[in-house]
């Protein structure tokens, strides 16, 4: 007997919606807001410049590969790190 698989899509907008009622998440996903926020400004930086992640690691003394779990968001860099970065692309790093 032949078996008729068959992928359903959601929209976006309706698994947010279910996600934003289970406890903790609205928190968490404020929480995670800064940090991409902070990646992809330093991504676009770096790509203004015409850097790789290669040559802005040479230039900064760090691996690529920590420059690239940064840039993926899996890492917990520390605030001297991140400084290293943005000191490297001329940016400066404000909080409000």
């Amino acid at each position: 007997m032949k078996k008729n698989n068959k992928i359903n899509f959601l929209p976006a907008s309706d698994i947010e919606n279910g996600l934003m009622k289970r406890p903790g998440y609205k928190t968490a996903r404020e929480k995670s807001r800064l940090k991409y926020l902070l990646i992809e400004a330093i991504i676009d930086a770096r790509g203004k410049r015409g850097l790789t992640q290669r040559e802005l690691a040479k230039q900064l003394n760090i691996t690529q590969s920590a420059l690239a779990r940064f840039e993926s968001g899996n890492a917990n860099p520390t605030l001297e790190f991140v400084s290293k970065i943005v000191s490297g692309l001329d940016l400066k790093l404000s909080v409000s």
